[in-house]
């Protein structure tokens, strides 16, 4: 299985000629839609994380792919296929497996309304909390690591990072810094996961699994 990492918040996953793409939203500019999407994740409906055009084009390149998100998003996109999912939900699709967890975005600001957000578990092996810290109480291999969002402070996705303690993680949700900001939250991070010999990769573009 081989991980794709794009902009901002979106990554794919591919094995036996079949893909899952995770949160293609605005900010995700470098991704393409390939020919062998059997289905998109949507951990939640903000527009950094769910982008219509970039959906449209998955489903042209691929009619039976099927959307997977919570019933909130799903009820608004009735022209696309789609499978609404809850926390503790589970589901296969295609050659792969998919847990779900959480339930709520996290807290921006007390006057700022929570929307429904999902954590998903792909295959066992990668997981990626969407906008929260919500830990799936379970081993994660490689763990898809919030960098900087409006709702977070880095000490906090220190603390997720260690206390899931994967074998490999990587940053998303990070098209808010600056190159001269990812350096500083890169160090940090990487400072933390090297002391629970956590492989942290900075700039990855490709993982193999």
């Amino acid at each position: 299985m081989q991980l794709t990492k794009f902009k901002h918040a979106c990554f794919a996953l591919s094995k036996n000629n079949q893909t899952i793409v995770v949160d293609p939203g605005v900010f995700s500019t470098d991704f393409i839609a390939d020919n062998t999407t059997v289905a998109v994740v949507i951990t939640h409906e903000h527009a950094d994380h769910l982008d219509a055009n970039h959906l449209q084009a998955i489903v042209d390149n691929n009619p039976d792919v099927i959307v997977i998100a919570h019933s909130t998003i799903t009820s608004k996109l009735s022209q696309f296929k789609t499978t609404a999912v809850a926390a503790g939900d589970t589901l296969s699709v295609g050659d792969f497996s998919l847990a779900f967890y959480g339930g709520q975005h996290a807290t921006i600001h007390p006057t700022i309304p929570i929307v429904a957000n999902l954590g998903v578990m792909i295959d066992k092996k990668v997981y990626y909390p969407g906008d929260s810290f919500v830990a799936p109480q379970t081993t994660v291999e490689v763990l898809a690591l919030p960098a900087c969002a409006p709702w977070m402070k880095i000490s906090e996705a220190i603390d997720f990072l260690t206390t899931i303690a994967p074998a490999t993680a990587f940053p998303t949700h990070d098209a808010l810094l600056s190159s001269d900001g990812k350096a500083i939250f890169n160090r940090l991070f990487t400072m933390f996961a090297e002391k629970l010999d956590i492989d942290y990769r900075a700039d990855i573009k490709t993982l193999d699994l």
